[in-house]
């Protein structure tokens, strides 16, 4: 029986190679090899800044934290994401409100939804562009300038995704990246901040690493010989090793994200007539970097078979995502409660993800399509 995953990574040789130099080096921890990273990440997004952090959650936290968000603020956020984004948020002592989502068409936030959350207390807006779809960003830096508000981009994504000639992640004040083990451009654990405001890249640099004016590797290379602590930091630096890899896999994002997008127009049109799904994300504007392929059942189809069916026949799925405010914790701090965010809620039941990765076969597309069309003969 086949297995296909939901997820692969593309390491070769080269990744090995790379890692290996670094460990005969012995300078394990954040050094040159980061900054090349960063340099290089940095020039990809057209940016002035990319600074590298331990992972897409450390990015979001200090992204909430140099643009202000302290306790007693609102920041608006979708529900439909992983849990970090709202958590970064909570991590200041602020409080997440969470906005629906556009439609089942299209599974980022909506303008309009965050037009109805702001307050007096709202501090900022964070974006979450959905498998690597552009959210309305025109929209949301309208909104965001007609109230003041700050906006952070949540690319985790969306490395090499654009709207408008923009690459996500360049648009708002701040853009987050996560390069986890399931994303377009793998590290193991690892994220990146970037920004164009000078003042915030070096507060960022600054909190990173403890709030010191220096770190181990300038002290290393006889740049500095001590350091003075200036502002309440945190240990939220990335390694050499992460780094090593992420030189490697950025030589290879512009090509994985079309291996994406051509598996992706495959499954739409092995997938595009078939009666008790919608495949989202149709009308996309800007080009995505086809993080995710997501497909919403219709209510009639028990998601739970139909995953079971998949699995039964080697085929891996998930769900993107339960939504936030539903989680145990988000309802007994918050009171949240069901029926918010309806949209959110309805595409929460019926999502499903489907695997898309770098190294999936077109007859595995051909296959998983196939096998879907066999269900829909059951029920």
């Amino acid at each position: 029986m086949k297995k296909i995953a939901l997820s692969d990574i593309d390491f070769g040789e080269e990744e090995t190679d790379e890692v290996i130099k670094v460990l005969k080096s012995k300078w394990l921890s954040m050094g040159e090899v980061t900054q090349e990273f960063e340099k290089k990440f940095a020039k990809l997004l057209g940016v002035k800044h990319a600074i590298a952090v331990a992972n897409g959650t450390a990015a979001l936290h200090l992204a909430n934290l140099i643009l202000g968000t302290k306790p007693g603020d609102e920041v608006i956020v979708p529900s439909l994401t992983f849990v970090a984004t709202s958590n970064s948020v909570i991590y200041t002592g602020a409080k997440p409100v969470f906005a629906d989502v556009e439609n089942n068409d299209n599974f980022n936030i909506s303008p309009e939804s965050i037009k109805e959350k702001i307050s007096n207390k709202t501090k900022g807006i964070i974006a979450v562009h959905y498998g690597g779809y552009p959210c309305d960003m025109k929209s949301i830096m309208d909104i965001a300038s007609e109230h003041n508000l700050f906006v952070i981009e949540d690319a985790a994504h969306a490395p090499g995704a654009k709207i408008n000639g923009k690459m996500l992640g360049t648009i708002g004040d701040i853009g987050c990246f996560s390069f986890f083990s399931n994303k377009n451009l793998v590290t193991g654990e690892g994220g990146m901040i970037v920004t164009n405001n000078n003042k915030i890249a070096e507060e960022i640099k600054r909190k990173r690493s403890h709030g010191m004016t220096s770190l181990s590797w300038d002290r290393h290379m006889g740049h500095a010989f001590s350091y003075d602590v200036t502002t309440l930091g945190y240990n939220y630096r990335t390694g050499n090793i992460n780094s090593a890899l992420g030189l490697c896999q950025l030589k290879k994002l512009e090509r994985n994200n079309n291996i994406r997008k051509d598996l992706t127009n495959m499954y739409r049109e092995g997938l595009g007539n078939i009666d008790f799904l919608n495949i989202p994300f149709k009308n996309c504007e800007g080009s995505s970097s086809h993080h995710l392929f997501p497909i919403l059942l219709d209510k009639k189809v028990d998601r739970a078979k139909f995953m079971e069916f998949l699995k039964n026949k080697g085929i891996q799925t998930s769900i993107h995502y339960p939504p936030i405010h539903l989680f145990s914790y988000y309802r007994n701090t918050f009171g949240f409660k069901e029926g918010m965010l309806p949209i959110t809620e309805y595409i929460g039941k019926n999502e499903v993800t489907l695997p898309l990765h770098p190294l999936l076969k077109k007859e595995d597309v051909e296959y998983i399509s196939d096998q879907i069309i066999k269900f829909g003969k059951m029920i």
